[in-house]
């Protein structure tokens, strides 16, 4: 028997249980973990929620990301063993490859065994925010050294990460934040300037910082009312890459600057990465590159138990955390 986490309803934090259950013999090709940290994510609440790109069909298992040891691998795995510390690229389905649990079972091709110098915090944080800031940021937007790139939701995972890629890249991060509370912050990890866009005319900030060139590139997930500013600060030719829908607000279609300036308005999901086999290939071979560099550097906002899951998706919820909430277990 092993306790996982499932929900049997939608609802909100309240709706998580942790129980023990047998787990199903392991298939061809996959590797079952003992699960030593979980790294949650937005995704995780939608699904719970019932508001996902995924459907759930319950009782659910949910969860993204996981770090632990090798326990046994099915037929056919090479190149991972029993006692091996690894992590784990978030598969396609959650429903179908839960993480949250004492032990998990996921397909050998996204157990990845990670750097040393990773804790299982760390290791459990690194693979969602690195992979959608790279997907986005260097395979999508091929984004160059020197040019200015405008980062919302800045103080998230992603956000974090997408930071930490620009500046390797040689590019210039400038990071949209509600308020000025996570200012200092947002400098001392990487940013090159911090636009406060509740504080600031969002617009005309961004103008200035880019000289009247504009911004190339705009990664958010928020969408809503601040669509209209990012467009009116970007370059001629530029793209905005949408990866999520955190505003609760409509969220208008900039026509004019689309035309005027042939704007590219760009949804985006990491699975583009993950399903793509070559693609997948480059992007792990990146993070564990600039990983090894210390270029990238997963941020763990706070650590939470096991057993106090239900806290940790209250605190995922509300939007205080700055960086990465982790689950040891």
């Amino acid at each position: 028997m092993t306790r996982i986490v499932r929900f049997y309803e939608h609802g909100g934090p309240e709706v998580l249980r942790i129980e023990s259950v047998d787990l199903a013999p392991l298939n061809a090709g996959e590797v079952r973990i003992r699960v030593k940290a979980l790294g949650l994510n937005r995704a995780e609440a939608l699904l719970r929620k019932g508001t996902y790109i995924e459907t759930a069909s319950l009782p659910s298992g949910l969860g993204l990301e996981a770090a632990g040891i090798v326990e046994c691998v099915g037929e056919g795995v090479e190149g991972i063993a029993p006692g091996d510390a690894v992590s784990v690229v978030p598969p396609l389905s959650m429903v179908r490859w839960p993480a949250y649990g004492e032990r998990a079972t996921f397909p050998a091709e996204l157990v990845v065994k990670h750097p040393a110098s990773l804790g299982w915090e760390e290791a459990a944080a690194v693979w969602m925010s690195s992979l959608t800031a790279y997907g986005a940021l260097i395979d999508v937007a091929k984004l160059a050294r020197g040019e200015f790139v405008v980062v919302t939701a800045a103080s998230s995972s992603v956000g974090l990460a997408a930071i930490q890629i620009a500046n390797a890249m040689g590019a210039i991060p400038i990071a949209v934040t509600r308020t000025s509370a996570k200012r200092q912050a947002l400098l001392e990890h990487g940013a090159a300037y911090v636009v406060a866009f509740e504080e600031e005319d969002l617009a005309a900030r961004l103008r200035d910082i880019a000289g009247g060139q504009g911004v190339r590139v705009v990664l958010d997930p928020i969408g809503g009312p601040i669509f209209e500013p990012l467009t009116a600060a970007m370059a001629r030719g530029g793209i905005l890459i949408e990866y999520g829908g955190l505003s609760q607000r409509p969220t208008p279609f900039p026509l004019a600057e689309v035309l005027a300036k042939t704007l590219t308005l760009r949804g985006y999901l990491v699975h583009e990465v993950i399903s793509s086999p070559t693609r997948l290939a480059a992007a792990k071979a990146f993070v564990l590159e600039h990983l090894a560099m210390g270029a990238l550097r997963p941020v763990i906002a706070k650590t939470f138990a096991f057993d106090d899951i239900v806290a940790a998706h209250r605190f995922l919820e509300s939007n205080e955390q700055f960086g990465k909430i982790v689950v040891n277990v």
